[in-house]
């Protein structure tokens, strides 16, 4: 477990798509990883995990609208993001090692975050 760069936020209209990606420095097929997101005056909150074996689980604010997936061979991870609501601004956060089950803890290992707004 190391570095972590997200990529592909940006400004969007409500009902929008988006595409985050999160390229580790180690192989994502060996861990947890999982998309994590924090809006302003907010604690940071479970998105999504994608699990080694592999399984997804959601947080019921975004299940049926985002997709969590991964490219082994690229080492990425992939957050779409569809029909996107003003309630989606944040700024998101690829974690590596997540905890497997609920409340699905965060390991220590961190991406710097992309930045998403959903305007009304």
């Amino acid at each position: 477990q190391g570095d972590l760069v997200e990529s592909g936020g940006g400004v969007v209209q409500a009902g929008g798509s988006l595409r985050l990606s999160c390229v580790a420095d180690h192989p994502v097929s060996n861990y947890n990883m999982a998309w994590f997101r924090q809006a302003p005056g907010k604690e940071r909150e479970f998105v999504a995990i994608i699990t080694w074996y592999p399984r997804t689980y959601y947080s019921d604010a975004v299940k049926d609208r985002f997709t969590i997936s991964k490219d082994n061979a690229k080492r990425t991870i992939y957050l779409q993001m569809n029909n996107l609501k003003p309630e989606d601004t944040a700024i998101y956060y690829c974690n590596s090692g997540t905890g497997t089950a609920p409340p699905y803890a965060p390991s220590p290992y961190w991406g710097q975050g992309t930045q998403v707004t959903v305007s009304s």
